[in-house]
């Protein structure tokens, strides 16, 4: 099977992006959206070989503020995410929104020289999905929503017990990334299917490695929380849709996949017991199938 070196592909906004391809060129593409802070390297190679052995040529990026992809510009602060948090989306600036993310993945597409492409997102990815479906459905030919919401503050929420984590400073060097990202993933991982404390330091210690930017992290963070809610537009879709959602998520809870599924008409819905908010490799076979399932309906 063949896999490229990362690339990069430069687009009309100035925005550089760092991407990955898997399979034949010549498959259907499938273009893969991660969530918040995270590189395109958590979406594990063995699950995007799996997609590409089902007939999707896979296309897995980094997002703007993460991995190798262009840092931007604007200080987000903690009070300006409290700010927001509180419900003042209108009192505060964000230095970007989910649409210019959702225009980032639009632009990838088009330095692939792709007019439409099935599109699957995890989380902030997920969000970055159904906004790219609602802004240009004929470029988007299934879409897979994981572990997501609708951008309805009623919805979705996190565990309280993660906040003190998620905000705490993340340490001067490699070894303390490493341990606080262990402290992380074993909140929001999933108690049905544990990963292995090894494989977490190795993810860790990549992600480090490949790049890592706080005040990028900040900046996505306010672009989630200053989203608009989706929830009417949804109603509107016809594109397939495919919901998945681990009931046991502490990150994103499950009542933001039950409201994306009562949103989108005929939407698949797919919930599992015991899965957090991870992609543990026990789920591979399962993702594989239900994309493929939800691709196949679009033709």
């Amino acid at each position: 099977m063949t896999t490229s070196a990362e690339l990069l592909a430069p687009l009309t906004s100035g925005v550089e992006i760092c991407y990955q391809t898997f399979g034949d060129p010549d498959d259907e593409p499938l273009l893969l959206v991660m969530g918040l802070g995270g590189p395109m390297t958590w979406w594990p190679e063995d699950l995007c070989r799996s997609l590409a052995a089902s007939g999707f040529h896979v296309i897995r990026y980094d997002n703007r503020d993460t991995g190798r992809s262009t840092r931007m510009s604007g200080r987000v602060t903690t009070r300006h995410l409290v700010r927001a948090f509180a419900g003042g989306r209108s009192r505060v600036r964000a230095p970007y929104s989910i649409g210019d993310l959702a225009g980032d993945a639009f632009g990838l597409l088009d330095h692939l020289g792709l007019p439409a492409a099935h599109v699957a997102g995890i989380s902030m990815g997920g969000m970055i999905a159904q906004t790219m479906a609602l802004e240009a459905p004929e470029r988007v030919r299934s879409l897979g929503s994981i572990m997501s919401s609708t951008g309805r503050r009623a919805v979705g929420w996190q565990s309280p017990t993660l906040i003190p984590t998620l905000l705490a400073p993340r340490g001067p060097d490699r070894e303390a990334y490493i341990r606080r990202s262990l402290m992380v993933w074993r909140i929001i991982g999933s108690p049905g299917f544990p990963s292995d404390e090894q494989e977490l330091r190795e993810r860790a210690g990549d992600t480090y490695d490949r790049g890592i930017d706080e005040a990028g992290v900040l900046r996505q963070m306010m672009a989630v929380l200053t989203q608009p809610d989706r929830t009417a537009a949804l109603g509107r879709l016809t594109v397939p849709t495919l919901v998945m959602h681990g009931l046991a998520d502490k990150m994103v809870h499950v009542s933001g996949g039950r409201a994306t599924a009562a949103a989108v008409p005929g939407a698949r819905v797919v919930y599992v017991d015991g899965w957090g908010h991870d992609l543990p490799e026990p789920l591979f076979a399962t993702l594989t199938r239900e994309i493929r399932r939800n691709a196949d309906r679009a033709s």
